[in-house]
């Protein structure tokens, strides 16, 4: 199988560069580890409404997620924060109205941000696209990209002029092998980036009611007692089911040995903080992202404490001589991390001539 263009890693910087070269009428092939698109986005449906259950946000002054929204005319709506906030410090005691809401004036897309794969990928010809096949082996050089993919046990090869990893750099680390192999200076480039929330872990708690806006609070509530240490309410744009959602604040390796009392600790904290109604709700959910190895490379099972300074280092970009090009949203100087930057990322690299055109 040869393509033009290879895009490995289906997230919302691989779909976006597919979306870009499928305008501009260039040969590709978009290849996903995962059975399903969208990488760190992902959006859960329960009982009619979906939860994002990765990055939920995206802020004013980010050009490329405003114009992706107008384009597939998705309702957008502000962060509920109406009402108290709540604050546990480290004994669990409980304050009300102190602090602030962190995520107002932030946006979150009707539908969850799933409706942005939804629509990038519903634009591609499905022909171009698989997914369920892991990068494992890329042969690259001057006369082109031969890559090597494990489907289901079976080998899967494609040949290409040019080659996108639009997956995270320390993923590409871990599980990708390269001939010949990639300099040292590249090498280490790549393991000091960090993945952007790969090791964080996310509880959502659904309820039929939104008891805190009932009781006059906005679902904001930050807590050095745990586990989970900052909160946010999660419910839809209209209408329910409500939810509340919490950053675990437990290391990686203590959450996969005790999932489910850490579960059942973090119910407990909302009816610490919300009250005896949070005691039942319609669903609650664990979703780790520490524990995807497409995801997540060994060195982020600690997660980042600020937001790193993100942008392609030289090392890396000179390898687009031979072809190879890196594309995720930590490679974006100006929004790496965040949504924006993976639409970044695939526009800076869809700019460059030489992605489709022989050294």
């Amino acid at each position: 199988m040869h393509t033009e263009v290879l895009v490995t890693g289906g997230g919302l910087a691989g779909l976006a560069l597919a979306d870009q070269l499928a305008q501009r009428g260039t040969d590709f092939l978009l290849v996903e580890a995962q059975e399903r698109l969208g990488g760190r986005i992902f959006s859960k449906e329960i009982a009619g409404a979906k939860f994002d259950l990765g990055p939920a946000w995206f802020w004013p002054g980010q050009p490329r997620m405003a114009a992706l929204v107008r384009r597939f005319d998705i309702p957008v709506f502000e962060q509920y924060s109406t009402g108290d906030l709540m604050f546990q410090d480290q004994s669990g005691a409980v304050q009300r109205g102190r602090g602030f809401a962190s995520m107002r004036g932030s946006y979150r897309l009707a539908g969850g941000m799933t409706t942005l794969i939804d629509g990038l990928s519903g634009a591609l010809d499905s022909a171009r696209v698989i997914t369920g096949a892991r990068l494992r082996v890329v042969a690259h050089g001057r006369a082109g990209i031969t890559a090597t993919f494990d489907r289901g046990g079976s080998p899967l090869t494609v040949t290409a002029d040019r080659i996108v990893l639009a997956i995270p750099p320390r993923v590409i680390i871990d599980t990708v092998s390269f001939a010949p192999e990639l300099p040292a200076g590249a090498l280490k480039d790549l393991y000091d980036i960090p993945t952007w929330m790969a090791g964080q872990a996310k509880i959502l708690a659904v309820y039929d009611e939104p008891h805190w806006r009932k009781a006059g609070l906005s679902g904001d509530a930050m807590s050095h007692h745990g586990p989970l240490v900052e909160i946010h309410d999660a419910s839809p744009m209209q209408g329910g089911p409500y939810a509340l959602f919490g950053f675990v604040g437990v290391p990686p390796d203590v959450r996969e040995a005790h999932r489910d009392q850490i579960t059942h600790t973090a119910l407990a904290q909302l009816v610490t903080l919300f009250g005896s109604k949070m005691a039942n709700p319609r669903a609650i959910v664990l979703q780790d992202w520490a524990t995807l190895p497409e995801i997540a490379g060994l060195q982020d099972k600690v997660a980042a404490c600020h937001h790193p300074n993100y942008g392609s280092q030289g090392t890396i970009t000179a390898l687009s001589a031979k072809g190879v090009y890196f594309g995720s949203t930590e490679t974006a100087i100006g929004f790496g991390g965040y949504l924006e930057g993976a639409l970044e990322a695939a526009e800076g690299i869809a700019r460059q001539s030489s992605l489709t055109t022989a050294e």
